[in-house]
């Protein structure tokens, strides 16, 4: 969420962001000004209440003067029961205000960073870096869902159980993509100082609009019938872990790392990767969290991107790393980074991890703060958040990348000890 004091006195800069969002003038002028007018009709009403309350003191004490001294109190009393009701109406205005002021704020994105390359969409994002070569193949290399109908990949059943959209692994390739899940956690927690962390897959209102995701994402989310909702990323339930806290500082930075199902309803990507495993309804995602300070929190997105990219180097996957510009920028973000595989059988970039740094606008939101050592006021912690990496897409590069022509796939030498040795996946029959 944006700070509104400095919204309030920076309107002209904030609006400069949401044209760098790419949004059109009248819905940047429609945004800043439902939150500016109830800003002032807020405070306009607060100092009515100021001055009503002062006048009710004020009264109180004259009407025990006028006792004290044998007068007529009546219209004193009258004009305190009448100020009485006015406070009372004036209070519940303001609840009602404060409301729908919080929500006219959670509509605003985030602020970006200087350093976000400006652009509309996905073509102006930035390359920073490609890592690795590309894998040169004797044979026309197959998409991951071609190999995978003889390895035990199976969209048949799947649908018939689930619908559109979902996956069953069968046999050795359930267990190649176990063996990611603890590979990447173990990596994680024994080389990158990440604590382990076992979350809860349904979480309440609270904790997505904490994270970004309500209300502006409801329909990307599946819902329960008693009003607990399916987590579409591991970083809810982490994050919302210091939600109302005040940490002191010496517990930061905090790194959270979980394995956990996601669950997506995709609701924007009718007719988008409707083949394979690239966007399913549910798939496995390793989440890295970092609750840290603001001085802290550019260096900790770099060091989170190279914990992801170290991921891939040693999977042995050529990536490239991405900046986001400024209209590709998730609402939640200031900066981000996007780690994106080469996947040989579909000839073309994937994201598999997403990295960024939101700065104190989750914060905000959950009011998750920390104590500065030695001061006594609090002050809003950082958070981040980055896949390290998504599963199921990993999964798919590797069977791209490690395919042979007669339909094997090798295993990747990290994952082998996790296999139980195995070093190939053979097709079925």
């Amino acid at each position: 969420m944006i700070d509104l004091r400095w919204l309030r006195d920076h309107p002209e800069a904030y609006e400069r962001h949401l044209a760098r969002r790419g949004l059109p003038p009248d819905e940047r002028r429609r945004l800043l000004e439902a939150v500016l007018a109830l800003d002032r009709r807020k405070r306009e009403l607060e100092t009515r209440l100021q001055a009503q309350q002062a006048e009710r003191n004020r009264l109180s004490r004259e009407i025990g003067r006028l006792k004290r001294e044998g007068g007529d109190v009546a219209a004193v009393l009258a004009r305190v029961a009448e100020l009485k009701e006015q406070v009372k109406e004036g209070e519940a205005q303001l609840a009602e205000l404060e409301g729908r002021l919080e929500a006219a704020l959670a509509e605003l994105p985030n602020v970006l960073a200087e350093d976000v390359p400006d652009g509309p969409d996905e073509s102006y994002n930035r390359i920073e870096r490609e890592v690795g070569r590309r894998r040169e193949f004797a044979f026309a290399p197959r998409s991951h869902d071609q190999l995978g109908e003889q390895l035990g990949m199976d969209f048949a059943r799947a649908a018939r159980i689930a619908g559109a959209r979902f996956v069953v692994l069968w046999s050795h390739l359930a267990r190649l993509e176990r063996a990611l899940a603890q590979f990447m956690l173990d990596l994680h927690v024994g080389e990158h100082g990440y604590t382990e962390v076992h979350v809860p897959y349904l979480v309440r209102p609270q904790a997505l609009f904490g994270t970004g995701q309500l209300p502006k994402f409801a329909e990307d989310l599946f819902r329960t019938t008693d009003d607990r909702w399916l987590i579409p990323t591991a970083e809810v339930p982490l994050t919302n872990l210091v939600a109302g806290e005040i940490l002191p500082e010496a517990k930061l930075p905090l790194r959270l790392v979980a394995a956990t199902p996601c669950f997506r309803a995709e609701a924007g990507a009718a007719g988008r990767d409707t083949r394979g495993m690239i966007r399913q309804h549910q798939f496995d995602k390793v989440e890295l969290v970092s609750i840290t300070t603001p001085e802290a929190s550019r260096e900790e997105h770099e060091r989170m991107t190279a914990c992801a990219e170290e991921v891939l180097r040693r999977l042995g996957l050529p990536y490239r790393v991405v900046t986001l510009c400024s209209g590709d920028t998730g609402f939640a973000a200031m900066k981000t980074y996007d780690l994106e595989v080469w996947l040989p059988g579909q000839e073309r970039w994937r994201e598999i991890s997403s990295c960024s740094n939101c700065g104190d606008f989750q914060a905000r939101r959950m009011r998750a703060r920390y104590r500065p050592e030695g001061e006594k006021r609090p002050r809003l912690v950082h958070t981040l958040n980055g896949s390290g990496v998504a599963v199921g897409r990993a999964l798919v590069a590797v069977l791209e990348t490690y395919q042979e022509a007669d339909g094997t796939v090798v295993v990747p030498e990290v994952l082998r000890p996790y296999m139980g040795g195995l070093a190939r996946l053979e097709p079925d029959g």
